[in-house]
């Protein structure tokens, strides 16, 4: 039994057969199964020999008709959606940054039995010891990474892919010790002779002042830096 296949035999058990009464003229739950094998198929991009990135956050938007139908199933669509692209991303051998999230969501200038799939590679970051992501006080120093704080509470944090730093970044584009990030007057980060190279508001820097706000950029990550 194929993927696709085992998608809708898993889904169909899980809603009592209510998908095969249900879906007959409008979007079928198998047909954004396929899409977004095409999507991942078409967004994978080569690393290296070893490495082959697939997207890992998947946006698909529906007309008002068909959200509405599906909003009743839709945790345990999204939960069986994200599983098939696990399984698919497994089958081919390729690399997910992070967790697979499915969100589906409805955009009224789509008709009905019409969807659209938007994607990214989201990577993971993770944060060692006394950086660890957590509830902090405002006033402390932090990075921010899609609404998650990473507090800075050494005077030098260092980032990067590599074991041993202080907030682990699961990019592609970082080097193991990509940067660091010097608590002072002003806050400093400097670039750790990375291959892809650091960028702050869109500027590739060796060293530059952060500011409330400041974008730094490593790979396809992007960190915003809070003073506190």
């Amino acid at each position: 039994m194929g993927l696709l296949e085992r998608f809708e035999d898993s889904l169909d058990r899980l809603v009592n057969g209510a998908f095969a009464r249900a879906f007959k003229a409008e979007v079928q739950p198998v047909e954004i199964a396929s899409a977004l094998q095409r999507e991942v198929n078409d967004r994978a991009a080569v690393i290296d020999r070893a490495r082959t990135v697939i997207p890992n956050v998947f946006h698909v938007e529906l007309s008002e008709h068909d959200y509405r139908r599906l909003a009743v199933f839709k945790d345990a669509l999204q939960t069986e959606l994200a599983t098939l692209v696990r399984d698919y991303g497994a089958e081919q051998g390729y690399t997910l940054l992070g967790p697979v999230d499915v969100l589906l969501s409805q955009d009224d200038e789509l008709e009905t039995g019409i969807f659209r799939v938007r994607s990214e590679a989201r990577a993971e970051v993770r944060a060692e010891g006394s950086q660890q992501a957590a509830e902090v006080d405002t006033r402390q120093p932090r990075l921010e990474v899609s609404g998650t704080a990473y507090p800075l509470v050494r005077a030098v944090s260092r980032l990067g892919r590599g074991s041993d730093t202080d907030i682990r970044i699961e990019d592609p584009g970082a080097s193991r010790n990509h940067c660091e990030i010097v608590l002072g007057q002003p806050v400093l980060v400097r670039d750790l002779n990375s291959t892809n190279g650091t960028f702050v508001n869109g500027q590739r820097v060796s060293q530059g002042e952060l500011n409330d706000g400041s974008t730094i950029t490593i790979g396809t990550t992007h960190l915003v830096f809070r003073s506190g």
